[in-house]
């Protein structure tokens, strides 16, 4: 047994362990000591954000308020940029041009989360359909992040030296609201960022854990509609008729094949046929049927290496069936793969590690999921990073992987992030690494 002096002595020991390693994991004290203070704050305007959500490139309300924040901070501040996205200008000094970005829509979802402060909004979509709305993806935590860093880095200038470039991007949904907003001038108007990060928040990990993955992170994503022709007849009779539901089916088990044997199973591939439309009823052949396909991949050479053998399999089974025309294969180009620069990242990790503490940083998988954020990395000179954040109580994470049961993710009507630990580290994270890539001037 040990002595009483022992055990205090080990005890005390333990204590100043325990100081040092959160003393060590935390941002500057006095941006620490803000961040607590302006928490309540942040959480009031999530609750906001998260009542009252917008559709997808009518995110007027949303972005006035983004706009709003960013001018009371001292920034010069654009609206309407790509529709509806707002560019806020930091200037402090010599030094790199680093953009913060955070996306704005919402989705067309019936909130199911029970919250005090859920949304009750309803609008109506492009095609005039009225559809309920909610943040049922993390918009309005990464939109209140982004203001929470922005409030930090403008009220303590004297510990950076560079320009702030605050970017509130519409329309993250569809995955066409950067490519809106470079076409509209985001890098030619504006200062061309020398490095360009965004967080979004994960149902994967335990809330307030920084997840990271080097290289091709987010696949690529292309829409794909395939319209298989044939001639139509009465369903008693096929043989008189070329039937376009057969070729569409035999044509979903070949576009698999595409993804098992003729792609190296090491560069990862998806093709999905989430929908078959045609016919009308039971004893009629239609005249054609439309397939409307999803493809991921990582790499660019491999992305249009499989988009040319989807049409080329389109092609083949209307051959083979004796179809009276040529399929008519539609490509609608989504985005491009996330690529987090490697060396920016081991930095960037570095620094998010002194910010939150080790404990609370994991290297993660790739995802086949699409973040149009890649699209400014694309650009020359842009080195870009997309980093995520676990949003999920540990306790009620623990819980469910026990009993084998899954938990609401995002596009959820039931997604809540857990808010304080989620937000906190990832203002935590993004100050840090917006630190390191501006030190002040000596």
């Amino acid at each position: 047994m040990k002595s009483p002096r022992l055990f205090r002595r080990t005890l005390l020991a333990a204590c100043l362990i325990a100081a040092a390693a959160s003393q060590a994991a935390s941002l500057p004290a006095p941006l620490a000591a803000q961040l607590t203070t302006d928490y309540p704050k942040l959480a009031s305007f999530y609750q906001d954000l998260h009542a009252h959500p917008e559709l997808s490139f009518n995110e007027h309300e949303t972005a006035a308020k983004l706009a709003e924040r960013a001018k009371a901070l001292g920034f010069d501040v654009t609206t309407g940029v790509g529709g509806t996205g707002v560019v806020a200008i930091l200037r402090n000094g010599p030094g790199p041009t680093v953009m913060l970005r955070t996306e704005m829509d919402a989705l067309p979802v019936l909130e199911k989360t029970g919250l005090s402060f859920a949304s009750a909004v309803t609008t109506k979509n492009a095609a005039g359909d009225t559809v309920p709305v909610a943040h049922a993806c993390g918009h309005d935590l990464h939109m209140s992040a982004w203001y929470g860093t922005a409030k930090l880095l403008s009220e303590n200038r004297k510990a950076w030296s560079g320009t702030l470039m605050l970017v509130g991007q519409p329309s993250e949904e569809p995955l066409n609201g950067a490519a809106a907003m470079l076409k509209d001038g985001l890098f030619t108007r504006f200062p061309k960022p020398d490095y360009a990060l965004s967080m979004h928040d994960d149902a994967s990990m335990a809330s307030g854990t920084i997840m990271w993955h080097a290289g091709a992170f987010r696949a690529s994503a292309d829409t794909v509609t395939i319209t298989m022709f044939g001639q139509g007849g009465h369903g008693a009779v096929p043989h008189e008729t070329r039937d376009p539901v057969v070729m569409a089916a035999r044509l979903v088990l070949a576009l698999q094949t595409l993804v098992s044997r003729e792609n190296n199973p090491l560069d990862p591939v998806v093709i999905t046929v989430g929908s078959i439309q045609g016919g009308t009823q039971a004893n009629i052949v239609p005249d054609q049927v439309k397939l409307a396909l999803t493809v991921r991949t990582f790499r660019p050479e491999v992305r249009q290496r499989v988009l040319a053998s989807i049409a080329r399999e389109a092609r083949g089974e209307a051959i083979a069936a004796g179809a009276p025309k040529e399929p008519l294969v539609d490509i609608k180009p989504g985005t491009d793969s996330v690529y987090n620069d490697p060396e920016l990242m081991a930095r960037a990790i570095k620094a998010v590690e002194k910010a939150v503490g080790p404990e609370f940083v994991k290297e993660m998988p790739p995802k086949m999921t699409s973040e149009d954020f890649a699209m400014y990395g694309q650009q020359p000179g842009v080195k870009a990073l997309l980093i995520h954040v676990g949003a999920v109580d540990a306790d009620r994470l623990a819980a469910a992987k026990k009993a084998g049961q899954p938990l609401p993710g995002t596009h959820s009507p039931q997604w809540a992030p857990d808010l304080q630990p989620t937000l906190m580290n990832t203002i935590k994270a993004e100050t840090a690494i917006l630190l390191d890539l501006m030190p002040p001037k000596r």
